[in-house]
């Protein structure tokens, strides 16, 4: 039988890399404490699940996790058993998890992480439930505990919650209105990751292209990428999320100015059907996007471009279909995220007439899956003979007896190499190409 340890801690984590990087503040909070890490929520006295709610499929697995937690408070009564994060944000749940979920203690927003230390602490000491969601964002809260991280690489984030409302979106509902950062507090973070062995950091936000609009003075995205090239033994920069409407020129150009960020872009469309884009209220059209896509590559004509699109949209004809699939054409991303639309509850599309069937989507989806899967590939054979600089990440997970990495491109390239040059960059001469992987040999750099 699993021993529960009483300062043992565990964290599920469901959704996208900002909800990961939640995570590791609540870890850092837990580990003030006096916490540990263990690796079963079996051992854990405190256990808390970081919730997503972009799609309804992520709301049921979490449900139904939650539910199985009971298990662990009728084996031990003085468990702790929290859940917080973008689902508990939505109008309702809060109200459903009190009398649904009787055995969960804690129930928390995306907009109080930082009280998670004052919230157990309650707990403890007065044994009742916490329901605390604020229905509202409050100001940046910088004093977070300093975070400990494993690896190489790392993700900052430098803004918090969306100002677009899409009509299929329901993050700026959860996460509030646009707050930057100050890039002071974010040129600090990152020093203290690359003090810890941090050689790649991905700058994270809703809209990383809105960043700074709100600070006084603004600042610029592009001018933050050049301050945070300036960190010494810093390595790589990646980015992400790009809305299309808000990359300028100006991001453009600092992109070519400093080096360390990677030429790999990730600008999602969602779809290539004026009509589709505008029921989203994207706020931008076909044309403008291509014409972006045009202006990016002549700037990097070395760049990775890789999309989310949105399959099955309400009201998506054949036709605006035809027109999504003649854009991944045109534009020939590396790599395209797919999703089958998802109703959700609060957000105007949801309330859209001409939904459409689940076996029109699933079509539609084999359909675009089958087009990208050949364009990613013809995109990678190309890269056949050239010998490409590779961050080297660790063992393949595939073939143990191998290393990986990635390019500047965020392309996997598994080759033959020593242990010892895990969180170095080094030359590998690519000689096979997959959909997903590239296969190569380490070069000889010795003079």
């Amino acid at each position: 039988m699993t021993k529960r340890l009483k300062n043992g801690y565990f964290i599920y984590t469901f959704g996208c890399q900002m909800n990961e990087r939640d995570s590791e503040s609540l870890a850092g909070f837990l580990t003030q404490m006096g916490y540990e890490k263990v690796l079963q929520p079996e051992e854990a006295a405190v256990i808390l699940i970081n919730t997503c709610c972009v799609r309804e499929s992520a709301e049921q697995k979490i449900l139904g996790r939650l539910g199985e937690l009971n298990k662990h408070k009728k084996a031990d009564p003085e468990v702790i058993i929290g859940i917080g994060g973008c689902m508990v944000q939505q109008p309702g749940m809060s109200d459903k998890i009190r009398t649904s979920y009787r055995h969960v203690d804690l129930v928390f927003g995306t907009h109080n992480l930082h009280q998670l230390p004052i919230m157990i602490e309650r707990c403890r000491q007065s044994q009742e439930r916490i329901i605390d969601v604020w229905d509202s964002e409050g100001e940046i809260i910088e004093e977070l505990p300093e975070r400990s991280v494993e690896g190489i690489k790392a993700h900052v984030t430098i803004m918090y919650g969306c100002d677009n409302y899409c009509s299929y979106c329901i993050v700026p509902y959860v996460r509030g209105r646009e707050r930057s950062r100050q890039p002071k507090d974010i040129v600090a973070e990152v020093e203290s990751l690359v003090k810890q062995g941090v050689r790649e950091v991905t700058l994270l936000g809703q809209n990383v292209n809105s960043y700074g609009k709100d600070l006084q003075p603004p600042i610029s995205f592009g001018t933050l990428l050049q301050e945070v090239n300036k960190i010494d033994k810093l390595e790589r920069i990646r980015f992400t999320t790009s809305h299309p409407k808000d990359f300028d020129p100006t991001l453009i150009e600092a992109m070519t100015k400093a080096p360390k960020v990677c030429e790999q872009i990730h600008l999602p469309v969602q779809a290539g059907s004026n009509a589709v884009l505008e029921a989203m209220n994207r706020g931008y059209n076909r044309a403008y996007y291509l014409d972006l896509i045009s202006k990016i590559r002549q700037a990097l004509p070395n760049v990775a471009l890789t999309t989310d699109l949105i399959i099955g949209f309400p009201g998506e004809t054949e036709e605006d279909f035809a027109d999504t699939l003649d854009l991944l054409e045109k534009v020939r991303f590396d790599n395209a995220f797919t999703f089958l639309y998802s109703r959700r509850s609060g957000t105007p599309a949801a309330e859209m007439e001409n939904q459409i069937s689940d076996e029109t989507k699933r079509e539609r989806f084999q359909k675009l899956l089958k087009l990208q899967n050949k364009i990613s590939l013809e995109q990678n054979e190309p890269l056949v003979g050239q010998v490409l600089e590779v961050l080297v990440e660790g063992p393949s997970k595939t073939n143990p007896d191998k290393l990986t990495g990635r390019t500047r491109g965020n392309k996997i390239v598994v080759f033959d190499g020593q242990e010892d040059s895990i969180g170095q960059i080094v030359s590998v001469k690519i000689e096979e190409v997959r959909t997903w992987t590239l296969l190569g040999n380490l070069e000889d750099t010795r003079p």
